[in-house]
């Protein structure tokens, strides 16, 4: 089973699941809405089933929600359909399909640790920012707590899960400094970090 085919099978239940942490999720929000402008030409990679694009699109000009999963996007497109936003599109695509574009901001929730190719896909997002753009994102960093992964039997139940078809393929267990040199060898500047949440951290990261 391939990445997308992942996802689109367990598409229903991610758009039926809660926010595990609905404060860290507001919080981040904001902070993601106070870099944005009314002009701006924003794009978001792993957008899912379009619930963070459909609050932040009514800040900017023009939003592309993208997922390389077909029925994330045709769950997004439901909820446009019921709750249209102007300039908000959602498409199915990735990094390596969406090269090219000029956009304000680049934007990539919980995506980076289910990445095949950071490097290559923090490159991308470099490359598609307009000058003093900003590159917006939050990853889970399990790698930096191996007694949270022992207890919880994580580190030891992603292989079987994903055996049985129950995990995506890949997850990497990412520390913070790992993925924040990365984001430094893209050529970005960082601005703005923090931990929402703080256990188990999710890494959000401002950078231009």
């Amino acid at each position: 089973m391939d990445h997308a085919q992942f996802w689109d099978r367990v598409a229903d239940k991610y758009a039926r699941d809660k926010i595990a942490d609905p404060e860290a999720y507001e919080y981040t929000l904001g902070r993601t809405a106070s870099y944005l402008r009314p002009g701006d030409h924003v794009i978001e990679f792993g957008a899912g089933t379009a619930s963070t694009a459909l609050r932040l699109a009514l800040g900017v000009e023009r939003y592309t929600a993208t997922d390389i999963s077909a029925e994330m996007v045709r769950i997004g497109r439901e909820k446009l359909a019921q709750d249209p936003v102007p300039g908000l599109d959602i498409e199915v695509g990735s990094f390596a399909t969406m090269r090219g574009g000029s956009y304000d901001a680049v934007l990539a929730f919980n995506l980076f640790h289910l990445s095949p190719d950071i490097p290559g896909a923090l490159a991308d997002a470099r490359a598609m920012l307009r000058p003093g753009g900003h590159f917006i994102s939050k990853t889970p960093c399990l790698g930096d707590h191996p007694g949270w992964l022992k207890r919880n039997g994580i580190r030891a139940a992603i292989p079987v899960m994903q055996m049985f078809g129950k995990a995506p393929r890949p997850v990497t267990l990412l520390t913070i400094a790992d993925l924040e040199r990365m984001v430094i060898r893209a050529g970005f500047e960082i601005v703005e970090t923090g931990n929402y949440p703080a256990s188990a951290p999710s890494r959000y990261i401002v950078a231009r």
